[in-house]
């Protein structure tokens, strides 16, 4: 909703005041400039990136009309899951969630629990590591080197589309400039018409620069920008599972691992111990 917003924000702006000072918009309306311009970027964004890229890059498109993914009860579902996961390693032996994490959708405990369930990669995750605890054969060091390789490589991987978006909103205005020159050798063919048509032809040349930074930095750009917020948001999923397991590893009580993962969190989505013990007692 506030891509829309700032998007009409945008353009009231720029046009507005474009016809508060006299300007005349149908003189805007170029559509050949916004063709070469548009088609010229998707031509480049199509050479420039590997299949794996432009898919990952569509797929995370529709994210950006969304709200925030991850929320406070996200996360405080998120660490009710592991407190009840590490409450039964306590009492029953590791043993005892050997079925709940081989068959996680079947599982009751983790059914409780479907924010998170919705996020297979958080799940799948958690259970990884919580099947290389009962393997028994890795240390707590060497499974936090492995979390950090496994949690930067996600990282990259949805860093991706922003990377992409970035990288094609820095080329519009080079291709506004083509865009320009194309109308400015038009209009160098037709020097012996008359100077108002003459200054017509300039005025359309002329859009296409002001197209392509307008482009670039209020539409693209700001894209590039939010998808990366998103994917750095993500993380917090990985590095609050990461320091709890880390934590009950190193010998910590179950209530005391789930508080070093809520130290993770952002102070926007991190719940008070009080909220966070809350919400534990009443999923159990």
């Amino acid at each position: 909703m506030l891509v829309i917003v700032g998007y009409v924000v945008i353009l009231i702006s720029v046009f507005g005041g474009y016809a508060l000072a006299g300007g005349h918009l149908a003189a805007l309306l170029q559509p050949i400039e916004l063709l070469m311009i548009a088609g010229a970027g998707s031509g480049a964004f199509l050479v420039g990136n590997s299949s794996k890229a432009i898919k990952a890059t569509l797929k995370a498109l529709p994210s950006i009309f969304k709200g925030a993914k991850y929320t406070k009860s996200h996360y405080m579902e998120l660490m009710a899951l592991l407190y009840e996961l590490l409450g039964k390693i306590r009492k029953e032996g590791l043993m005892a969630i050997e079925n709940d994490i081989e068959n996680t959708n079947e599982s009751p405990l983790f059914a409780k629990y479907p924010k998170v369930m919705a996020d297979h990669h958080v799940i799948e995750f958690m259970a990884d590591y919580l099947r290389i605890m009962l393997g028994g054969n890795l240390n707590a060091m060497e499974i936090e080197n492995l979390m950090d390789v496994e949690i930067e490589t996600h990282h990259h991987e949805a860093m991706v589309p922003s990377h992409v978006l970035a990288k094609f909103g820095d080329a519009l205005p080079a291709f506004g400039i083509v865009a320009a020159v194309m109308g400015v050798v038009h209009t160098m063919g037709s020097v012996g018409i008359p100077p108002a048509e003459l200054g017509v032809l300039i005025g359309a040349a002329l859009v296409g620069t002001f197209l392509g930074i307008l482009l670039a930095y209020g539409f693209v750009g700001p894209l590039a920008t939010l998808l990366e917020q998103k994917a750095e948001e993500s993380s917090k999923m990985f590095q609050t599972v990461k320091v709890t397991l880390l934590a009950n590893l190193n010998g910590y009580a179950p209530a005391m691992a789930v508080e070093f993962g809520r130290k993770v969190l952002n102070s926007t989505e991190r719940p008070s111990f009080i909220e966070l013990e809350e919400h534990v007692k009443q999923k159990r």
